[in-house]
């Protein structure tokens, strides 16, 4: 192993106060989907179209998570994990979006928020990782406005009822997936593919972060409140004005759309010309109501995103540009642990941004059990040289304050199933046996190399 990815000298490098953790999502791990009152969420319907996910797979079991909390908090505290980020299932809580509460589904995350307390580690919730209660759905889901409200009412409840064990809380996970992925390119639930849906889908997203960032205050204005963004690490291809006004629009259409906003309380005008149904949705107050002050936010990197100029194709006018460097992970993405820096020093340079955290960073590996072990490499490699990165930004002074992991286990994919393997622990998804891998201990090295200081 080379010095760079000691673990040891890696751990000297971050201050005393950083946060080392890993994350997952609902719907990725909890299975249990009919259990103890939960009604379908908008993944379950899409996961259980054919065609949609990969090998017809779903999340009705995945990692069992459900059934196998305690088993997997010991887990955690095994690996010496400081911090866990993991989502609620609104469709667990609100069984039907609005309505009734299902005091079994609060049932479950009591125990995970008492474990996590009990085991010194800190919970960090997601309230919205893409598990909508379908029974919105048929009201148009993210894009029809009533959606914001209910998802203002939803996480009022929770904040009441579990924020007294939460040490800080996120709105929405990626909503550039749930807006773009899920109604521009039909790749996630709902599966739809149009502009108009997007617009509608991205303002609702917008209006219900502020709605709900308001509603948790209301509850509880102690508790820490941010958004895990993320924001494309848009590069251009060459250095023509042609490809750098095209990453210039390439970044209004993937970021622009949620920082300005966000953090500016306006939208991109270059995305209100081009996209001119975006407009039609906003209404007096609704800017005002999303752009709401932060205590900080979360960046999810996985790989650069390259441009080049195309007049032909739909707004923000670009095609994808080739990958510089030959090294992917095997879902095919580029390795640029530079990709990393370019986005936060570009994001640091155009917003008024808060404190941060590194919410997601991983890699899929799909090495499998040998002898009782997983030989990882490729995966510990991706961990190192981009810890390596985030210690470079906490020396140049960007306010990053903690690491997150992706994933805790190997888990449903979305759209990929579970083809593709992101945790640092291996499941055998037949037995539901847990073998943690070489990253994981690699991982845990880490964490307890820097607590010993």
């Amino acid at each position: 192993m080379s010095s760079s990815t000691s673990p040891q000298t890696l751990a000297r490098r971050f201050p005393e106060e950083f946060l080392f953790g890993v994350a997952t999502a609902s719907y990725q791990i909890e299975g249990a989907a009919q259990a103890d009152g939960r009604k379908p969420s908008i993944w379950d319907a899409f996961s259980h179209m054919p065609g949609r996910v990969k090998g017809g797979d779903t999340g009705d079991v995945a990692c069992d998570h459900y059934n196998r909390l305690e088993a997997d908090l010991d887990m955690m505290a095994d690996l010496g994990m400081e911090a866990y980020r993991f989502s609620i299932a609104w469709p667990r809580l609100l069984p039907d979006g609005t309505g009734a509460i299902n005091e079994k589904g609060f049932d479950f995350y009591d125990r995970l928020l008492d474990g996590l307390k009990a085991r010194g580690i800190k919970a960090f919730a997601t309230l919205y990782h893409w598990d909508l209660p379908l029974a919105l759905a048929g009201r148009g889901g993210w894009t029809d406005r009533d959606t914001a409200e209910a998802f203002a009412n939803y996480v009022g409840i929770a904040t009441r009822r579990l924020g007294d064990r939460i040490d800080t809380v996120v709105t929405f996970n990626e909503p550039w997936c749930s807006v773009y992925l899920g109604h521009l390119m039909g790749v996630h639930a709902p599966g739809e593919r149009s502009m108009q849906a997007a617009m509608a889908a991205l303002h609702v997203t917008n209006l219900a972060h502020g709605l709900a960032v308001q509603a948790i205050r209301a509850e509880r204005p102690e508790l820490p409140v941010g958004i895990v963004l993320n924001a494309m690490s848009v590069m251009a291809a060459s250095d023509s004005d042609a490809d750098r006004k095209a990453a210039e629009r390439a970044s209004d259409f993937h970021n622009g759309v949620f920082f300005e906003p966000l953090f500016a309380g306006a939208y991109p005008d270059t995305v209100l010309e081009a996209c001119p149904d975006l407009a039609g949705h906003i209404k007096d107050g609704d800017l005002e109501a999303i752009h709401q002050p932060l205590d900080f936010w979360g960046l999810n990197y996985y790989t650069p995103m390259r441009v080049r100029d195309d007049a032909s194709a739909a707004f923000p006018h670009v095609a994808a540009a080739p990958a510089i460097r030959p090294e992917k992970t095997d879902i095919g993405w580029e390795i640029d642990p530079r990709g990393l820096s370019h986005v936060v020093k570009d994001l640091y340079g155009r917003y008024t941004l808060p404190d941060f955290y590194i919410t997601e960073n991983g890699a899929a590996d799909n090495t499998g059990v040998e002898n009782g072990a997983v030989s990882d490499t490729m995966r510990l490699e991706y961990l190192s040289t981009h810890l390596a990165v985030a210690a470079d930004l906490v020396s140049e002074s960007y306010p990053l304050k903690g690491y997150f992991a992706w994933s805790l286990m190997d888990n449903f994919e979305w759209a990929e199933g579970y083809s593709q393997r992101f945790g640092i622990v291996h499941v055998d998804y037949e037995t539901q046996q847990r073998t943690i891998k070489q990253s994981g201990h690699w991982y845990a090295s880490l964490i307890a190399a820097h607590k010993a200081g």
